[in-house]
């Protein structure tokens, strides 16, 4: 399971069918997310916690 940001997308993308992953379960963060302070990493965190939850446990909800 891999958290990608949004500008990054594409390049995961790459990367995944690179390694033979092209199904790897991934969760679109936005950009940017580091440097942003405590207080958005927490707010992202929240937002994207029960996707990054069903990508680890390889269902849908």
């Amino acid at each position: 399971m891999a958290l990608v940001t949004e500008d990054f997308w594409p390049q995961g993308d790459f990367v995944a069918g690179a390694f033979g992953m092209p199904d790897v379960p991934r969760v679109r963060l936005p950009h940017p997310v580091a440097g942003t302070g405590v207080a958005n990493m927490q707010l992202v965190a929240e937002k994207v916690a029960d996707e990054i939850l069903v990508a680890l446990e390889g269902s849908t909800r």
